[in-house]
């Protein structure tokens, strides 16, 4: 999709490296990545992304200013979730089935942010995702990105992470 000085395209598995690219620019970006692990999560990633964008368990967006398509500028990309069934409740309650699209890799190179890039590229992957049917649509929010997540709709949840082993009591 065309939009002012940059187009958004789908990600296919020749941007596998690229995307792996991002990834570990994302986590250096939020302090979580030791500089030594930088090329070894490209490399992981990559490889991972190679099969996942051809199965369709991962599905990709990128970036690119309208004069140089070659040059990824961002992206961003939802991995196919499957969830045991469960009860939706609200206005319409219902079983959802468990099919769950897990936001990741959004990701903007620093010239090239504040021009409304991300947004876009939500845009492309909410609009996947609804057309999909999904049950949920989920993400891990940096402190950075939490702004953004929050004007599309995104709300804080009660999920929990383990960290680690259980004590015996």
């Amino acid at each position: 999709m065309n939009r002012p000085g940059y187009i958004i395209r789908r990600a296919t598995a020749a941007d596998a490296d690229t995307i792996g690219r991002h990834r570990a620019d994302m986590y250096r970006d939020m302090g979580q990545l030791p500089v030594t692990w930088r090329n070894e999560l490209i490399a992981v990633t990559a490889d991972i992304l190679r099969s996942t964008i051809v199965s369709g368990d991962y599905v990709g967006w990128l970036a690119a200013p309208d004069d140089d398509k070659s040059m990824i500028i961002g992206g961003g990309g939802a991995l196919v979730r499957r969830r045991l069934p469960r009860v939706i409740e609200g206005e319409r309650p219902h079983i959802a089935p468990g099919r769950e699209a897990l936001i990741v890799n959004v990701f903007v190179e620093r010239d090239w942010r504040r021009r409304g890039i991300a947004r876009a590229i939500l845009g492309e992957i909410l609009a996947w995702a609804h057309e999909e049917s999904f049950d949920s649509i989920v993400l891990h929010a940096s402190d950075e990105g939490r702004a953004l997540y929050e004007s599309l709709g995104f709300r804080a949840t009660n999920e929990m992470r383990y960290g680690g082993r259980p004590r015996h009591q």
